[in-house]
């Protein structure tokens, strides 16, 4: 018959108790080199979040095709934007990590900061490993995307729900969402916009230019689409800009189905014929610079629209690890601290 001997007091459930804040993003590939991106197109590509087409089919197309031919040219756009130190995207999140953790130190709240990508390192099992290890009971996770959606926001709980599901001792958690309406976060990117306002002077239009999605996702329930306009409204009223003042499109199309629109390329090369010379790009769907909004908006996008006879074109940084974003995500968990 088994015969319990008991635990000491730094041993088993007797040394719980403590509360972790993870926070999490897409992720990067670790080098921008053609077998890095691979690796990691490989782990974005598979997830069906991502891509909703029948695996069999899909998985041909994506290791047949996809996975051939897209890292090596994936891999220069990513050298264009890299740094000193390293990814833009994980450089950045790094910073937000270490900055809210100061945040929580200063104002004696006893919570850890974590983390973690979705696809690539540091892997989510791996986080969430490490703080249990550290004993940490209570989970709070905020994915840093400000609008849900299910290829993003979902998938980063299916990650997390993946890794508890083979533990025998759940965490406490909370998920958060979605924060595209939380007044700090509208005050904090309408703030940075103006800034650029009162320093360059007040273009004749704001494009709000969001990630894009396929259309089918709207139809099928994912309130997406949205999210965005509400969070489009909420900035220009804060701006107080009328409506010949700003255009919301969405960029990052992949594939040939119809995605959500105006797209943001076609609207680029539509605006200088309309008249418009002079505009600020603003993506408010990224919480932290990447490939998509350095290298895409900031280079591709703004070739187009200075061959279309566009004269003036600024980007405006995404909030990055700027105090009033730190503080903003400090007020989202505080509710659950």
């Amino acid at each position: 018959m088994y015969k319990f001997s008991g635990l000491s007091k730094e041993d088993g459930h007797k040394s719980r108790g403590k509360t972790g804040v993870l926070l999490m993003n897409l992720g990067t590939p670790d080098e921008p080199t053609p077998s890095a991106v691979r690796r990691y197109l490989a782990e974005f590509l598979s997830d069906p979040r991502v891509v909703e087409i029948p695996k069999l089919v899909w998985m041909i197309i994506l290791h047949g095709i996809i996975l051939r031919v897209r890292p090596a040219k994936s891999a220069a756009l990513y050298k264009e934007v890299w740094t000193d130190e390293g990814s833009p995207l994980m450089d950045i999140s790094l910073r937000q990590q270490q900055k809210l953790a100061k945040v929580f130190e200063d104002n004696d709240v006893d919570a850890s900061v974590h983390l973690a990508m979705r696809y690539g390192n540091p892997s989510t099992p791996s986080v969430l490993q490490k703080m249990h290890k550290d004993g940490i009971d209570r989970v709070i996770v905020l994915p840093l995307y400000p609008q849900y959606a299910a290829p993003t926001t979902a998938s980063a709980f299916d990650a997390i729900a993946k890794e508890l599901c083979k533990w025998r001792y759940i965490p406490a958690l909370h998920f958060i969402n979605t924060y595209h309406d939380d007044p700090t976060f509208i005050d904090a990117l309408a703030e940075s916009i103006q800034a650029d306002f009162d320093a360059n002077g007040k273009p004749e239009k704001l494009v709000l230019s969001y990630h894009g999605m396929p259309e089918r996702n709207l139809h099928l329930g994912d309130p997406y689409y949205c999210f965005c306009v509400k969070t489009t409204r909420l900035v220009v009223e804060k701006l107080g800009l009328d409506e010949k003042e700003y255009v919301m499109t969405f960029q990052s199309r992949f594939g040939k189905a119809k995605w959500l629109q105006p797209y943001t390329d076609a609207t680029m090369e539509a605006l200088p014929k309309e008249g418009v010379n002079d505009i600020a790009v603003v993506c408010p769907a990224f919480s932290a610079d990447c490939l998509e909004t350095l290298e895409e908006i900031k280079g591709e996008n703004r070739e187009v629209f200075e061959e279309a006879g566009g004269k003036k074109f600024r980007y405006v940084e995404c909030l990055n690890d700027n105090d009033a974003h730190i503080n903003m995500m400090a007020n989202l968990v505080k509710p659950y601290l």
